[in-house]
């Protein structure tokens, strides 16, 4: 589990994040919207203690991975780029060749990680950090720099994941359509503060709050 209590964190007198309580369970996928500012990657970085919090309790029970949204290959070829992040294991090969299957990179095994279109780096970024088994995934906006096909390898990918290990989700997003593939709790964010909760269906589907209908009024043709 992953518990937040009072969590906040400040630029001088700008407060970026103000949250009271939040907990993310094992076996759950919880999708955070909202627009940029909103202080989505601020959660993430904080909950991947990249960034210090300002004030406020951060309690996990298990191991966390997290995916920056723009993550830099290392200057090796793509298959050893998911190599060098795998703990030992007899069958590591095995899993390596089946991931970069999963992800559609098996043809590029051999290329060189920096000559990789922008999504293809996010599908190897995934591939590094789903090499190993976690408790709690942390994705920033994992598909932002990919195309309709590359965004649907990314989901299947995550979906498969998630049943494989049990590990708990918490993922960033701009689109409303990706939450309610992917989410169990869809949060909204609006300047820092959770504006609302709930299932995909019932949130997404009809928003309480004004700043709710306007953002998904917004990505209706995604929707």
């Amino acid at each position: 589990m992953i518990k937040i209590l009072n969590l906040k964190k400040q630029y001088g007198e700008r407060t970026v994040l103000n949250i009271p309580e939040l907990t993310v369970n094992k076996g759950e996928t919880v999708v955070v919207v909202g627009p940029n500012g909103s202080g989505k990657s601020t959660l993430l970085r904080i909950l991947a203690g990249i960034l210090s919090k300002t004030d406020g309790e951060v309690l996990a029970d298990g191991e966390i991975y997290y995916m920056p949204q723009q993550s830099i290959p290392f200057s090796k070829s793509v298959k050893e780029n998911i190599l060098f992040s795998a703990k030992d294991s007899k069958e590591i090969e095995k899993r390596c060749d089946d991931i970069l299957s999963e992800l559609s990179l098996s043809h590029l095994a051999n290329k060189k990680a920096k000559k990789l279109s922008g999504g293809e780096c996010q599908r190897l970024a995934l591939g590094r950090i789903i090499i190993n088994q976690c408790d709690f995934l942390l994705l920033d906006e994992p598909t932002s720099a990919m195309d309709i096909e590359g965004t649907e390898i990314i989901e299947s990918v995550i979906k498969k994941y998630k049943q494989e290990t049990g590990c708990g989700i918490l993922m960033t997003t701009h689109s409303p359509k990706q939450a309610k593939n992917l989410a169990d709790r869809v949060i909204m964010l609006h300047e820092g503060q959770i504006a609302e909760q709930g299932s995909p269906d019932e949130l997404l589907s009809n928003p309480q709050t004004n700043w709710g209908k306007k953002f998904i009024d917004m990505w209706k043709i995604d929707t």
